[in-house]
């Protein structure tokens, strides 16, 4: 179940889009010193939305915590992204292929649900949007039956998340049918069908990905 949205959990996730564009745009260059005052005098917002989006990339790994406990902006290359999700199409591809008949039916049966509910509201929310994502992506690493490839699968979604249904939102209604159609070939049990669609979806993925830093 979602939390319920805020007024303070929307600011900070506006923040964290503004701080992410400025990022793509290089408008603040890697190296940079991120601090929390700062980021919350540049925005006009206070310092708790401004610590709550530099922790959220920090999480991500676009900024890092360095000696003094200063955060630093590491940021993610085009090249890094795309050999993120290179990888990600890979050892995705692989978790499918094993996970193929082996979850449960009443997992499919949520993922289907939640991803026909989010296609039938007017304005889905980014977190709703990600929460289904995970749970089939999740769903897939977690029975692969193979625990350090789950934990491989989970790093690298996490360095891709930035790219969610604001920032390519031409993905959204394609890649919940992607999904279906994944969760489909995942219920027949059909392993060379299940890693071909999920290595198909990433690749599209990937696609969008491109197109969008070749615009900034």
């Amino acid at each position: 179940m979602n939390e319920p949205v805020t007024p303070e959990t929307l600011l900070s996730e506006r923040v964290y889009h503004q701080l992410l564009d400025m990022i793509l745009r290089r408008d603040l260059p890697l190296g940079s010193v991120l601090h929390e005052r700062r980021i919350s005098e540049m925005l006009k917002v206070s310092r708790t939305p401004a610590r709550e989006a530099l922790n959220r990339l920090e999480s991500e790994g676009i900024v890092v915590r360095e000696a003094g406990r200063a955060l630093v902006l590491r940021g993610l290359s085009t090249r890094e992204l795309i050999e993120a999700l290179n990888v990600r199409r890979l050892l995705e591809g692989e978790a499918a292929y094993h996970a193929a008949g082996r979850i449960p039916e009443a997992d499919l049966l949520a993922v289907e649900e939640a991803i026909h509910a989010l296609l039938a509201k007017t304005a889905p929310r980014p977190d709703e949007d990600w929460a289904i994502d995970n749970l089939l992506h999740g769903a897939i690493a977690d029975h692969s039956g193979n625990a350090l490839l789950a934990r491989m699968i989970g790093d690298l979604r996490l360095k891709t998340h930035m790219f969610n249904v604001e920032r390519i939102p031409e993905r959204f209604r394609i890649g919940h049918g992607e999904h279906l159609q994944i969760v489909a070939a995942l219920r027949r049990g059909d392993q060379a069908e299940s890693r071909h669609l999920v290595e198909t979806h990433i690749e599209n993925v990937k696609k969008s990905i491109i197109a969008l830093l070749a615009a900034i």
